[in-house]
């Protein structure tokens, strides 16, 4: 079923778009709601942004921790305290680039990898599939796109 859309004011749309922000931000304090009450219920003593970091690891590792900044939106001081504290969990480690001293790379342990496959992965399957209950695929499609056009306008 397709609708017309109106054509809309710049007040309209700027409107718009601050709902749309709005609504977007709820939705991500939602997510990491979703995930907290995962950790305190189980009793794992880890945070929100611990868990940003050990995602980017799985799927790329052996980063840098400039590159984990700017994959999380860190600044190197936070991240600095975040990975110490994955460390002291041992769930990371710090590795010596061979090519640079001077930088560490940065890789899961095996305690890491465990947990994230074993508990954190299937925790953020089960929060999608509730998030995306009578949701269509074509909805999500167009949020996606919706997205990526905004981030496009943004970096220009």
């Amino acid at each position: 079923m397709t609708t017309a859309m109106k054509e809309v004011t710049t007040e309209e749309s700027i409107d718009l778009a601050r709902h749309y922000f709005k609504t977007s931000s709820l939705a991500t304090m939602a997510f990491r709601n979703f995930i907290q009450q995962k950790f305190k219920k189980e009793q794992k003593d880890l945070t929100f942004e611990m868990l940003q970091v050990l995602y980017h690891l799985n799927e790329n590792e052996g980063s840098n921790q400039q590159e984990i900044a700017n994959a999380t939106v860190k600044d190197k001081a936070s991240l600095t305290y975040l990975i110490d504290n994955l460390v002291k969990r041992g769930l990371v480690h710090r590795q010596e680039d061979e090519q640079d001293r001077r930088n560490k790379r940065i890789y899961l342990t095996a305690q890491g990898s465990e947990l994230l496959n074993s508990t954190i992965i299937p925790w953020s399957e089960e929060m999608y599939s509730i998030a995306m209950k009578d949701v269509s695929a074509y909805e999500i499609q167009l949020v996606i796109n919706v997205l990526s056009k905004i981030t496009r306008n943004l970096s220009e």
